[in-house]
């Protein structure tokens, strides 16, 4: 032992020595340098404030914050969902830690004679399109929301496609394209046509109707879905930095390898109502299944002219669903002011939309599906209660998938292999394990969705009104949301007309 202490006396002494030649260094360099004023003034020292700053987020998610405190989605959601992905018990005692009392907290109003179990109803398929040559019966109300593969990984595009397949929902393939992953695990898949036309665009950029064809060719390709807007960015178009443009991800979306993909912020052919229906009915003639079109409301006299065109040309002309996303974010990157500030949130966009498809005489032809931060089964029902048809999720499956909300989608180092191309990290992510996690996660927000429709009285969620609905106010009391929203009578001249005798 004592031959080792001169050779670990010499190392410890050098490392000391290396150890203050790189504070001699970095003190240099920080005094020189003008880009970073606290380095300046305050060298080596100042370097902490990075340090800080980068480990803040971790500390705050797991030490600081309490449990309804984080945004976009605080650790009471998320740990719901966990247990919800694990198939665990998700009941919880002492009391609910939610602060009933804040403004626009929905209270659900239960009913003094709950339905039974017995008398139930199972939750019953919806048709969507009954005009077009192949129709969607859609099972499941609670769905996947658009999330391209190139932003997600192939092993969690794998895990939702399998996982989707095995709770019978549908999953929305977002604007990337449709990747052989999509398809392998059998589910329903709505194929998302965002305004770069990715895979489904000619070699100029324009819509082409041979790979329209192509796509529709699926059996499992249920829908076709525009994309005139999403929460995360309205008004600009999908961004995927070129480190995620692999070789594949290239040849799918038909886009140089390596560059930035950055999508125009609206499609160039459509201008006004008029010319957003003639691409919805032109999509639907050459594929021949039923198209909607997804958007955040912002403005929203636009949707009266759409039903006024719509009325013109005939009923079968209308579009077979609108997605009404959220304006307060989603999975995408996007520049922060456009995240913060632009577009209606779903508590004030969701009831407008579907008042307005009821003054027209249209809310039987559309069908009405909801996205955004719709992630518990409360948000879920109340989307429901207030008049959608659907629900979709993409950061609830996130979660379910095992997203630990490291802010990081749009850096290529996802910690957990969702959103990175990083094999390495991709490693994590088994897309058999995941799958199921998927599928009691779709399956128990089902569920959890029927206990408060069976609470409010009826015997299944599709079924819960506006009247099975208190919101909070501030001053401490509640209002019923169909005094909140009344409910919207046609106008004479779109009502139906009278049966001839």
């Amino acid at each position: 032992m004592t031959n080792y202490l001169p050779i670990l006396a010499t190392t410890f002494i050098f490392l000391i020595g290396l150890a203050a030649l790189a504070l001699v260094v970095m003190f240099v360099v920080d005094v020189t340098q003008t880009s970073d004023a606290v380095r300046r003034n305050y060298p080596v020292i100042g370097r902490f404030r990075h340090v800080f700053t980068e480990l803040g987020e971790f500390f705050r998610q797991y030490f600081f914050a309490m449990d309804r405190e984080e945004m976009p989605f605080n650790r009471a959601e998320r740990d719901w969902i966990g247990r919800a992905a694990k198939g665990d018990d998700n009941t919880v005692a002492f009391g609910s830690s939610k602060m009933l009392s804040a403004p626009g907290t929905p209270i659900f109003v239960n009913c003094p004679f709950p339905t039974l179990d017995e008398d139930a109803y199972e939750v019953q398929p919806l048709l969507i399109g009954p005009y077009s040559e192949k129709p969607f019966n859609a099972p499941s109300f609670f769905n996947i929301s658009a999330m391209s593969y190139g932003a997600l990984s192939t092993p969690a595009v794998r895990a939702l496609s399998k996982g989707a397949k095995m709770a019978g929902c549908w999953m929305n393939t977002g604007e990337g394209g449709l990747s052989p992953y999509h398809l392998e695990g059998g589910a329903d898949i709505v194929f998302q046509i965002g305004t770069a036309k990715y895979g489904v665009r000619d070699e100029e950029g324009n819509l082409s109707d041979a790979k329209l064809k192509e796509v529709a060719a699926h059996e499992q390709v249920r829908m076709f879905e525009l994309k005139m807007s999403q929460g995360a960015k309205p008004g600009k178009g999908g961004i995927l930095p070129g480190s995620k443009v692999t070789p594949k991800i290239a040849a799918i979306r038909g886009i140089p390898e390596g560059e930035d993909s950055i999508s125009p912020n609206r499609h160039p052919e459509i201008n006004d109502a008029a010319s957003m229906l003639d691409m919805i009915n032109h999509v639907r003639d050459v594929t021949g299944k039923p198209v909607g079109f997804k958007a955040v409301v912002g403005s929203y006299g636009w949707l009266s002219t759409l039903a006024e065109e719509i009325h013109r040309r005939g009923i079968e002309s209308a579009p077979d669903f609108i997605t009404i996303d959220s304006g307060d974010g989603g999975t995408g990157a996007a520049p922060m002011p456009l995240m913060d500030n632009v577009g209606l949130v779903i508590k004030e966009s969701l009831p407008l939309v579907v008042d307005i498809l009821s003054e027209y005489g249209l809310r039987d032809r559309i069908r009405v599906i909801a996205s955004g931060k719709l992630v518990t089964p409360s948000e879920v029902a109340w989307a429901l209660a207030s008049g959608a048809d659907f629900i979709c999720s993409a950061r609830g499956f996130m979660f379910s998938l095992g997203c630990i909300q490291a802010l990081k989608c749009n850096k290529n180092t996802c910690p957990t292999g969702i959103t990175t191309h990083n094999k390495r990290l991709q490693k994590g992510l088994d897309p058999a394990n995941k799958a199921v996690k998927v599928a009691n996660f779709c399956k128990n927000m089902i569920h959890e969705v029927e206990v408060i429709s069976h609470s409010v009285g009826v015997g299944r969620p599709r079924l819960m009104k506006r009247k099975h609905v208190r919101i909070m106010q501030s001053d401490g009391t509640s209002i019923a949301m169909d005094e909140r929203y009344p409910r919207k009578e046609t106008l004479p001249q779109y009502a139906p007309k009278p049966a001839a005798e």
